[in-house]
């Protein structure tokens, strides 16, 4: 009979390969990819523990499929709305099986960059199992005993599932199997809504699904207001029934036939619908890492770290989803250039989430990067709002997607604190705020470059222009050009 061993989680008699690393990564998502690309090339021996899909949540049911989605649903919504331009609509025939095929094809052109084949390429050892510490500085990975000079933990999130009484005996789509779906969904009740919630629900619209969320508190509450209400009327125009307020209770019934009983304004409700998507958040991916044994604090929220992205152990590193803070790809991405900058070459960098970027992807998109106004309100800042409305940009006339506006935040001295775009491209728009809020600059900075016309992109500038709109009826101002007109 075999024994096993508790600490390594073998038999014995099973062979163990010992390694000796620069640097173990565990979790081959977009932020544990990056840190093993950039260390590798810097000459660094990498060892990357994965046990379950390169490329993480990102690439296989997050980011990719889900824009993927998004935009079938586009091209069928352009079908059905193209009157405007003189072209007679048309109702498209919806092959929900194709549909899913093509998200497949889109992850399938991704796959190579993650793959285990280009990462050994890179120089990268890829051990396809779990990771788990077994002391503050071993990792084992199935048969593998890893020992590194550094450790980082990338493993991401997965979809928070709430304690919802019944929802454990219903069927049930999360992100990790909606992308799956091949069948009709005749009426998709979405539990949550936030981003992923109000992206999937506007998606399935276009597809041919009528679509109810169910929020809470406030839909899209953690945007500026401003700007999500024109977002939720474009939603609620579409036929999207968006219930905010409400508390789910429970769930019941079978595929085909959901009943969901909530409370509505304090009143007793049943929704119906055939099938449910539960939209709530997510959850940091921080359990069986034997985090314990590496001495490495942790809350449920996720792993503890400095503003350095250092753990409680001097050792080890974490970055992304499962620190428990801004669960986006670019932050990911981002914590990793801050852990390469530390650990390979000393160099002092720290997190600023003050310059993180994050869109909506729905039509119109919402799109903020630093400072809002209620935010700066909040903290007393002298500050200054200015807005441009899409309406008065030519290019977006010429698109029929006049819809939304840009507002842009400034303290007393003219320095950019942040800005939000509600509109046609917003997540394109707002990479140039983005740049201005990370090296703090002055609105006028934004008034001195030429922008090709017609863009979109005059909605920034003018904007930018609004800073010094006081100024043409300035007594001073005027005074000093009467002054320089009498001299000829």
């Amino acid at each position: 009979m075999q024994r096993s061993n508790p600490e390594q989680g073998l038999s014995i008699g099973q062979a163990v390969t010992e390694i000796k690393a620069d640097l173990c990564v565990i979790g081959a998502g977009s932020g544990g990819l990056s840190v093993a690309a950039a260390a590798a090339a810097f000459g660094q021996s990498v060892v990357l523990i994965e046990k379950h899909k390169m490329g993480g949540d990102c690439l296989n049911y997050g980011c990719v499929p889900s824009k993927a989605l998004i935009a079938a649903g586009k091209r069928a919504h352009i079908m059905r709305t193209s009157s405007a331009f003189g072209i007679a609509p048309v109702e498209p025939a919806i092959d929900r099986s194709a549909v899913r095929d093509h998200v497949r094809g889109v992850i399938a052109a991704i796959e190579p960059n993650d793959s285990v084949e280009r990462f050994t390429g890179l120089g990268v050892q890829v051990i396809q199992a779990a990771g788990r510490f077994v002391d503050r500085a071993t990792v084992m990975a199935g048969e593998t005993r890893i020992k590194a000079r550094r450790f980082v933990i990338a493993t991401g999130s997965s979809p928070a599932v709430p304690p919802i009484a019944g929802l454990d005996e219903v069927p049930y789509f999360t992100n990790e199997t909606v992308f799956d779906n091949k069948d009709a969904m005749p009426h998709l009740l979405i539990i949550g809504g936030g981003p992923i919630g109000m992206e999937m629900a506007q998606a399935h619209k276009r597809l041919g699904s009528k679509v109810t969320v169910i929020e809470g508190l406030k839909a899209l509450g953690k945007d500026d207001p401003e700007l999500t209400a024109i977002l939720l009327q474009e939603l609620r125009d579409e036929g999207i029934e968006i219930l905010e307020g409400t508390k789910v209770e429970r769930i019941a019934g079978s595929a085909g036939a959901i009943e969901v009983s909530a409370t509505v304004g304090g009143k007793p409700s049943v929704i119906t619908g055939t099938h449910v998507l539960i939209a709530v958040g997510r959850k940091a991916n921080i359990s069986d890492l034997g985090l314990e044994a590496a001495g490495i604090e942790f809350q449920k929220s996720g792993i503890t770290v400095d503003e350095t992205l250092m753990t409680s152990n001097k050792r080890v590193f974490a970055i992304g989803d499962c620190t428990g803070g801004l669960q986006f790809t670019h932050v990911a991405n981002y914590h990793a250039g801050i852990v390469i900058r530390r650990s390979l070459f000393r160099v002092p960098a720290k997190v600023n989430n003050a310059l993180v970027p994050w869109v909506t992807y729905t039509e119109p998109e919402i799109a903020n990067v630093g400072m809002t106004e209620a935010q700066a309100k909040a903290q007393q800042i002298e500050h200054k709002v200015l807005r441009w409305p899409f309406h008065e940009n030519d290019r977006a006339q010429a698109e029929r997607a006049t819809h939304g506006h840009v507002k842009v935040v400034v303290d007393k001295k003219g320095v950019i604190l942040g800005a939000g775009i509600v509109g046609h491209h917003a997540g394109e728009l707002i990479n140039m705020w983005s740049l201005a809020v990370s090296q703090k600059m002055k609105i006028k900075a934004m008034t001195d470059y030429i922008v090709p016309y017609p863009t979109l992109g005059e909605v920034n500038k003018r904007a930018a222009y609004r800073y010094f709109a006081d100024f043409a009826g300035n007594p001073n101002v005027r005074r000093v050009i009467g002054l320089l007109k009498k001299l000829g």
